[in-house]
């Protein structure tokens, strides 16, 4: 969290009916103030992969549901799946009911191409749902490049506290 004199006050008016549903939001979410949500909001927002730029690098999921008895739908969304093969660092299916599955995939790399993923399933038919969501990586190329490397450029240290050790096979 940022010292207080990096933070810059201003105000902002709101309906009361609006502020009223902001504040039940707050509560119901377990944030201190306003101040804490309205920055967690503000965050989402600018983290839209229609915010960002298409060269920018990001990690992710797109989520999707879809038909499975739609023919020849579930070996299409492998397909593309293979052909983003090097955007994609995981996935899980899940069987919703005797029609549907859920898909989450992990994505991690260059925005327009995951954009362009996420057209393709969204398009498909007999998909019901398609949604990508990022964060974007700022050192992504870096971390990959060391990692591939075998170096770690911040031994034990990837964004979170605990500690580990990483298996490394020799190249």
């Amino acid at each position: 969290m940022a010292d207080k004199e990096d933070l810059t006050r201003f105000g902002v008016a709101f309906p009361t009916p609006l502020i009223e549903q902001f504040d039940q939001y707050i509560e119901e979410q377990g944030y201190k103030n306003r101040s804490e949500a309205f920055r967690d909001l503000v965050r989402k927002t600018l983290l839209q992969p229609s915010v960002l730029q298409s060269d920018q690098d990001v990690a992710g999921t797109i989520v999707m549901v879809y038909d499975h008895h739609v023919s020849d739908l579930p070996i299409r969304l492998m397909e593309l799946q293979h052909e983003a093969h090097h955007d994609i660092i995981s996935n899980m299916h899940v069987h919703l009911n005797h029609d549907q599955c859920l898909e989450v995939i992990a994505v991690r790399g260059n925005l327009g191409r995951l954009r362009h993923l996420h057209q393709q399933i969204q398009v498909q038919k007999g998909v019901l749902y398609a949604e990508l969501s990022v964060t974007y990586v700022d050192e992504l190329n870096k971390l990959a490049h060391a990692h591939n490397h075998g170096q770690d450029p911040n031994p034990g240290q990837h964004g979170h506290t605990h500690n580990h050790h990483h298996n490394r096979s020799a190249d």
